[in-house]
């Protein structure tokens, strides 16, 4: 039985010791998207380090249709934020490639812009930037490596998507915040139509290993074969010794 708040306590005092050990002093930086993930994650730093070393940052691509729910959750938690709207560089850099981007690349640009914002913010304000990702994604490969894959630190990448939801109550945010239908913000999908399957569904697999449909099961083993690599270490060559 999942204990969420015994896991959200923990999870508080583990990022108030990563900032003791990896920048005392300094500031959680959140890339907030209106969703569920970047709510708790913000959340958890705001009670972990208090409101006023949180930075939440704002990055529409043009217009946002979802941008109110990123603003009530800053305004909800009282934390200091940036809007930062991203369409001029991502034009700029369309622009500047010679060549048809593919379709993957049109997807994947916009977050790895993103998180060059976010390190652009984090080193002008004494920051470490916060990776948003949860168990559920990371476990099928649902996101952007060097994108919103990266990070300094990352609270709930150990979770599912009902644990955070658990533990996104415990922390009194708005159930508009915690219940919102995730949405990848890429190509104007739901994550489970473009996924074809539910989260509630790849969250008991990964915690029971029970699905009960075969040819959604093999979907998942797939994904998560595919893309186990965007989870480890760069690959390095080690030269022999002589």
């Amino acid at each position: 039985m999942f204990n969420a708040e015994k896991v959200k306590n923990e999870c508080v005092e583990w990022i108030r010791d990563f900032f003791e050990q990896n920048g005392k002093g300094c500031n959680a930086v959140v890339g907030i998207s209106g969703g569920k993930d970047s709510s708790i994650v913000a959340a958890l730093c705001a009670e972990a380090l208090g409101k006023e070393r949180v930075i939440g940052v704002l990055m529409p691509n043009g217009e946002q249709a979802d941008i109110d729910m990123a603003k009530l959750l800053v305004s909800h938690l009282g934390i200091k934020h940036y809007i930062i709207n991203i369409k001029d560089a991502m034009d700029g850099l369309k622009n500047s490639i010679p060549f048809e981007l593919s379709e993957q690349s049109k997807i994947n640009l916009p977050p790895r812009v993103r998180m060059a914002t976010l390190y652009a913010v984090s080193q002008s304000h004494n920051g470490r930037v916060a990776n948003t990702c949860n168990l559920s994604e990371d476990w099928v490969g649902y996101a952007t490596r060097y994108g919103d894959a990266a990070g300094d630190f990352s609270p709930c990448s150990h979770l599912t998507v009902d644990e955070m939801k658990q533990i996104g109550r415990l922390l009194g945010l708005p159930d508009v915040l915690v219940d919102k239908t995730p949405i990848d913000g890429l190509c104007g999908k739901t994550d489970e139509e473009n996924l074809g399957f539910t989260y509630a569904e790849l969250d008991r697999y990964i915690r029971e290993g029970v699905i009960e449909d075969e040819a959604k099961k093999a979907r998942i083993d797939d994904l998560h074969r595919k893309n186990l690599f965007k989870l480890e270490m760069m690959p390095a060559f080690k030269p022999g010794k002589d």
